[in-house]
């Protein structure tokens, strides 16, 4: 009964302030978050009908999919910042509508056996005290989520700290999929969700070990991507 008064009570946008409104109004969507043509391999800008960028096309990368809500600048960094940084996990209910609002999001959830979230190290998950992706998928697909199924098996140094090279090396051994886990990825369908897509590195070193495990088909989603890597 409480939550369902909660729910009635009006609120303000986290965007433009406005009140009373959604935690995203719809002026600040139709404004901030115009759906946009890009690579359906790494989510990167591309013109209108081009399908796939031309490195994806020369190297393609280890997702079957990728899926951005909206570009990594105003008003969504932002966001993002004091939802990951400023321990303000209630933002995630914002995020996950700009995601839903997406194009090919709800099909590519309907679609999906498995949600899973990207792991935090131990030693990051002590220090932010929550992990952003994982929230996101319990608000995307409460049923579907599995957060048991990939590791984070190494600590390494944030990743914007370091140059794109950096980050491949810096990740490709930090993942891997719980081998007591690993026949229920026999031939499903996985989304890998994430709240920032820089240069990939993380969500493609994460794609190939479920693919080694036998995952069939892998989505990457995140709620922004920055335009260039």
């Amino acid at each position: 009964m409480f939550r369902a008064l909660l729910s009635r009570l009006p609120s303000r946008c986290d965007v433009c302030r406005a009140w009373p409104a959604d935690a995203v109004c719809e002026a600040c969507v139709t404004r901030f978050a115009q759906p946009q043509s890009r690579c359906r391999s790494c989510a990167l800008p591309t013109p209108p009908a081009v399908t796939r960028c031309g490195a994806c096309i020369t190297t393609p990368p280890p997702l079957d999919q990728c899926l951005a809500a909206v570009p990594y600048a105003y008003p969504w960094s932002e966001l993002i910042i004091r939802y990951k940084f400023h321990g303000q996990p209630g933002m995630a209910q914002s995020l996950a509508l700009l995601l839903r609002s997406a194009p090919w999001v709800e099909p590519a959830l309907e679609n999906a056996d498995f949600v899973i979230p990207m792991p935090l190290s131990t030693e990051r998950l002590k220090e932010r005290g929550f992990n952003q992706a994982l929230l996101l998928a319990r608000l995307l697909s409460p049923d579907k989520v599995a957060d048991q199924l990939l590791l984070r098996i190494q600590d390494t140094p944030p990743q914007s700290q370091l140059k794109r090279a950096e980050r491949e090396r810096n990740v490709a051994a930090a993942f891997a999929v719980d081998p007591l886990k690993q026949s229920q990825l026999k031939n499903r369908r996985v989304i890998l969700i994430d709240d920032v897509m820089t240069s990939g590195a993380s969500l493609f070193a994460s794609a190939r070990a479920l693919r080694a495990a036998g995952a069939a088909h892998i989505t990457g989603l995140v709620v922004a991507r920055t335009d260039a890597d």
